[in-house]
C-alpha cells in the first residue's frame, strides 16, 4: 500500500469510527433530550464538520482508486484537500474526538453540571457521577503562578478540573513541571483571566483527592 492509500485509509478509519459513534449516540439521546438541550453538546453541534470530511476522504478515495498510475504517482494532489480541510476544522475535528469518548456522550440523566458549556478546547469529561462531582482532562492546559516557596513565576500542567454541584465549587489539580509538585486549588474560572484559592477544609479537599483517584486507576 503507498502512502497515498495508507494515508487515506488512516483518516478513514479513524474518523469514521468517531462518525459513527457519535451519530449513534444523538440517535439513541435524541428520543430523551429536548432540542435545546442536545443543541447545546458540542458533538451535535459539529458533526455536520466531521460528514463533511468523510464525504470529502471518500470521494478522494474513489477518486485515487479509479485515475491511471502515472497520476497515482501524484499523490500530493489527493492528499492536499484532505489535509487542508482538516487544518481549517483542526479545533472542531478535535473536539469531537474528544466528544466520542466523553462521559457526556450518551448521557441522558438530568443535568446541573456546566457539560458542553464550560468545555475547553481538546478536553472531555472522564468522570461523572450524575449527581454531585464530575471530573474533566486536557490535552495541553497549563497554567503560570507564583510559588508560595520560592515567589517565582512557575508553569504548571492541569491534571483535572472538578466541579461539585451539591456545594456549587470548583477545583483545579495542577502538578508543577519543573518540581513535578501536586497541588488542589479553588478553580474560579473568568471571561479573560482565571483564579485560584486554598481549600482549608479538609473533608473537602480529601474529597476532591479521593475522586481524583477513582480517575487515575
Amino acid at each position: 500500500m503507498g502512502k497515498t492509500d495508507q494515508f487515506i485509509k488512516t483518516e478513514k478509519d479513524k474518523y469514521g469510527k468517531i462518525f459513527v459513534d457519535i451519530n449513534y449516540a444523538i440517535s439513541s439521546v435524541s428520543p430523551f433530550l429536548d432540542k435545546d438541550t442536545l443543541d447545546i453538546r458540542k458533538y451535535a453541534a459539529k458533526i455536520s464538520i466531521l460528514k463533511k470530511y468523510i464525504d470529502l476522504i471518500e470521494e478522494t478515495e474513489r477518486e485515487f482508486k479509479n485515475t491511471s498510475f502515472l497520476n497515482k504517482l501524484k499523490g500530493t494532489k489527493y492528499i492536499s484537500p484532505i489535509k487542508d480541510y482538516k487544518n481549517d476544522n483542526y479545533d472542531s475535528l478535535l473536539q469531537l474526538e474528544k466528544c466520542s469518548t466523553c462521559e457526556c456522550l450518551n448521557c441522558t440523566a438530568p443535568c446541573n453540571f456546566d457539560s458542553c458549556l464550560g468545555c475547553k478546547s481538546a478536553s472531555k469529561i472522564v468522570y461523572c457521577d450524575r449527581k454531585r462531582i464530575n471530573a474533566s482532562k486536557y490535552d495541553a492546559f497549563f497554567v503560570d503562578l507564583i510559588n508560595n516557596k520560592t515567589g517565582e513565576n512557575n508553569r504548571y500542567t492541569v491534571l483535572s478540573t472538578l466541579q461539585d454541584v451539591q456545594l456549587n465549587k470548583r477545583y483545579i489539580i495542577i502538578e508543577n513541571i519543573a518540581l513535578k509538585e501536586k497541588f488542589i486549588l479553588y478553580y474560579y474560572p473568568g471571561i479573560s483571566e482565571d483564579s485560584y484559592g486554598e481549600i482549608s477544609n479538609s473533608q473537602e479537599f480529601d474529597f476532591i483527592v479521593s475522586t481524583f483517584q477513582v480517575i487515575e486507576e
